[in-house]
């Protein structure tokens, strides 16, 4: 069993040698540290040599973060069934009203594997509407006596250096080709 997990490992390894991203965005991501569901801080320093998927979601959702916080869970899953070593970064849009607790007991409820996916609060709605729309071209606002935040759908791939090297559909991802590029970086290293 051994043999044909390293054997697995070891061409998904070669698979992505000599392949580039297409179409990569390269978005440098702004330094940060802010709260996981742990109530540890997590910076971008802490991220730096890994492979991560980025997405912006909010726990008092009730339409696009219920099919993105699934897909991502399966996304997990996935990458684990693979032997592929990448963290998952997701960042509350509703910042006030998603503590650590609160967020922990969200993803909890959908199966995440929370030893390698962080759910990230501790900033205003402000800060949050800026770094997304900064670091990743993406809304992050809630209007005004609202309790639904107007944010982007899309999740990230971000390299080991903390660029944004491409961008998918969040609500119905292209399951192949994120693995695909995730392979890609995985041999860059």
């Amino acid at each position: 069993m051994k043999w044909f997990a390293l054997l697995i490992t070891l061409s998904l390894f070669l698979a992505g040698c000599g392949q580039e991203i297409k179409d990569p965005v390269n978005w440098e991501i702004e330094d940060f540290t802010f709260t996981n569901q742990n109530n540890e801080d997590v910076s971008l320093e802490d991220l730096e040599g890994e492979v991560w998927l980025a997405d912006f979601v909010f726990t008092n959702c009730t339409t696009v973060c219920l099919p993105m916080m699934a897909n991502m869970t399966e996304l997990q899953e996935q990458l684990k069934q693979e032997g592929l070593d990448v963290r998952i970064v997701s960042f509350s849009v509703d910042p006030t009203i998603d503590t650590p607790e609160v967020l922990k007991s969200y993803a909890e409820n959908y199966g995440a594997d929370l030893n390698s996916w962080d759910l990230l609060t501790g900033y205003s709605p402000e800060e949050i509407d800026a770094f997304a729309m900064e670091n990743f071209k993406s809304v992050a606002r809630k209007p005004a006596n609202e309790d639904q935040v107007v944010h982007g759908t899309s999740f990230y791939l971000v390299d080991q250096e903390g660029v944004v090297r491409k961008f998918y559909d969040g609500i119905d991802p292209p399951t192949e080709e994120i693995m695909s590029d995730i392979e890609i970086l995985l041999a860059e290293e």
